[in-house]
């Protein structure tokens, strides 16, 4: 028994398992984190642009040449 200990006390599969996990995890996050933002400055973009083109159509003297 006291060698079988031994042996899974040296044994650095599990760790590394551990790692990967970890690391999709933290992969996970920032892809979760990042998309939101992404998601918020696109619709804010849209948003801006449709309200400025709707501007334009409603007073046409408005708008830029």
């Amino acid at each position: 028994m006291r060698k079988l200990l031994q042996a899974l006390k040296r044994d650095e599969r599990g760790v590394t398992a551990l790692e990967y996990v970890i690391l999709a995890v933290v992969v996970v996050a920032a892809v979760t984190v990042g998309g939101a933002i992404l998601r918020n400055v696109i619709t804010s973009a849209f948003t801006s642009t449709g309200s400025a083109i709707q501007a334009c159509i409603n007073s046409p003297q408005s708008c830029g040449s």
